[in-house]
C-alpha cells in the first residue's frame, strides 16, 4: 500500500493531516523497504538561472529575436518567441533517517514563425534548452540558429503537397524523431505497466522484440555538450535513487524495464532511478529520463539511396500511444517524399501509424549519426508532465502506415 498526502503550505495543521494519512498504513506492522544507495555525484551546483539574468534583459532578447526574424523574409507574418526557466530544489527525508537533496535548473528557448504567400499560411518551429544557465541561449549563434531552423521549416511547408496515404518505407531522421521511439516502446517498457501485465512487452524479458542491431537505452546521467545536463538528466530520481544507464533492449533482445522503488520491489528487481513525479503534489511512478537508440554503422546517405518509393520524416509534432496494444500515431511537421533514392516534394498532413512491438522488428538500417534532441521534450503520463530527452540515429523502417490526404 501507498499512503500519500501533500500540502502547499508548511504549517502544523498540514503536517498533522499528512501524518494522519500515513498512520492509516499502520507502519508498526509494515516492513520498511531498504533506503536507496548513497551517491556523492551531483550534476548541478546551486546556480539559479532565474536570478542570473535580469528580467528586462530576457524581454530584450525576445524582442531582438522577433526583429531579427522578421528581417529575414518579407513573407513572415508572425513570430512567437518564448524563453522559459525553472529552478527546483528537492529534498527527500525518510523515516529511517535517509536524506537526499537535488538541485535542478532548466531553461528553454522556442521560436515559432508563420509565413504567408498567395493566401497560404504555414508554420515552422524550433526549440532548444537543457539543464544549464541561460548563457548558452543568449549567444547570438544559438538564437540565430533557432530563427533559421524555424524559418526553413516554415518555407518548406509553404510549398508542401498533400501527403500520400498507404504503406511506405519510412526513413526517420536523427535526434528529435526519437520521440517516436519514446512513445512506441518507451512507455511500454516502464515497470508499472509490466508488473500489471498491461504492456505489450509484459513477460518478454529475454525475447527478441526488435531487429538485430537495435539497442535502446534510458540514461539519466547524460551531460549537455554546452555544460550542465540534458533535459532528462537528474542526479537522483524523485525517491532518492541515483540515476544511471539502463539498457532496455540490446541487439534486439529485451533486457529489462525502467523501475521506481515500489514496482522494483514488487517485481523482485533493483530500482533503476526512474521514479519521477511532476511535483510534491504527485506520487512517483516509473518514467523515462533520456531514452534513445544507439547508433549503428550505416551511412545515412546510403540508407536514403535504398528507398525507391517512401517517406522521409525529419521532424514530428505530437504523438500518442495505447500501452496495451502498443499502437501509436504521430504527426509529421516536416516530411518529404523519397523517389528513387532522392528527396522529392515536401509533404504536409502526414501521420505515421504503427505499433511498438512490431515497428522495431521492421528496422533494416541504423545510421552512424545518433543524436539527442535539442532539449524540448515534455512527457505526459497519468496526468503528470516531466521533462525528458529523446534521441536516435537515422533509421530505415520497412512498412509503416502513412495517413495522408492524397
Amino acid at each position: 500500500m501507498t499512503g500519500f498526502a501533500h500540502a502547499s503550505d508548511i504549517s502544523a495543521g498540514a503536517i498533522r493531516r499528512a501524518a494522519e494519512t500515513l498512520a492509516l498504513l499502520d507502519p508498526s506492522n509494515q516492513p520498511h523497504a531498504a533506503p536507496p544507495p548513497r551517491t556523492n555525484r551531483h550534476l548541478y551546483d546551486e546556480a539559479n538561472p532565474l536570478d542570473l539574468i535580469p528580467f528586462a534583459k530576457k524581454v530584450a532578447l525576445c524582442q531582438e529575436i522577433d526583429a531579427a526574424a522578421r528581417a529575414r523574409d518579407p513573407r513572415i507574418v508572425q513570430v512567437s518567441v518564448a524563453l522559459a526557466g525553472s529552478w527546483s530544489v528537492v529534498e527527500i527525508v525518510r523515516a529511517d533517517g535517509f536524506l537526499a537533496t537535488d538541485i535542478r535548473p532548466l531553461v528553454r528557448l522556442n521560436v515559432s514563425i508563420v509565413v504567408e504567400e498567395n493566401g497560404r499560411r504555414e508554420t515552422g518551429y524550433f526549440g532548444l534548452g537543457g539543464r544549464y544557465m541561460y548563457d548558452h541561449l543568449f549567444e547570438p549563434a544559438q538564437w540565430n540558429r533557432a530563427i533559421d531552423e524555424a524559418l526553413a521549416q516554415a518555407l518548406v511547408n509553404l510549398r508542401a503537397v498533400d501527403a500520400p496515404a498507404g504503406e511506405f518505407t519510412v526513413l526517420l531522421g536523427p535526434g528529435w524523431p526519437g520521440v517516436l521511439l519514446h512513445e512506441a516502446v518507451g512507455h511500454g517498457l516502464e515497470g508499472d505497466f509490466n508488473r500489471k501485465g498491461t504492456s505489450a512487452f509484459s513477460g518478454r524479458i529475454g525475447e527478441r522484440v526488435a531487429a538485430p542491431g537495435v539497442t535502446v537505452v534510458d540514461d539519466g546521467t547524460m551531460d549537455s555538450p554546452v555544460g550542465g545536463g540534458r533535459r532528462g538528466s537528474l542526479s537522483i530520481d524523485d525517491e532518492g535513487t541515483p540515476t544511471g544507464e539502463t539498457v532496455l533492449i540490446e541487439d534486439g533482445i529485451l533486457k529489462g524495464y525502467m523501475q521506481d522503488r515500489l514496482n522494483a520491489r514488487l517485481m523482485g528487481v533493483e530500482p533503476t532511478g526512474n521514479g519521477r513525479r511532476e511535483s510534491f503534489a504527485h506520487a512517483p511512478m516509473p518514467r523515462m529520463t533520456n531514452t534513445f537508440m544507439r547508433g549503428g554503422n550505416d551511412d545515412p546517405a546510403e540508407l536514403l539511396s535504398r528507398v525507391k518509393n517512401g517517406i522521409f520524416a525529419k521532424s514530428f509534432g505530437g504523438g500518442q500511444v495505447d500501452i496495451v496494444s502498443g499502437k501509436f500515431v504521430f504527426s509529421c511537421t516536416e516530411a518529404y517524399k523519397i523517389e528513387n533514392g532522392k528527396l522529392g516534394d515536401s509533404i504536409k498532413g502526414a501521420t505515421l501509424i504503427g505499433d511498438g512491438p512490431s515497428v522495431l522488428t521492421k528496422v533494416t538500417g541504423i545510421g552512424s549519426d545518433m543524436a539527442i534532441d535539442e532539449g524540448i521534450g515534455i512527457c505526459g503520463k497519468g496526468g503528470q508532465s516531466v521533462p525528458a530527452g529523446v534521441g536516435q540515429p537515422t533509421l530505415l523502417v520497412n512498412g509503416l502506415t502513412v495517413g495522408g490526404t492524397a
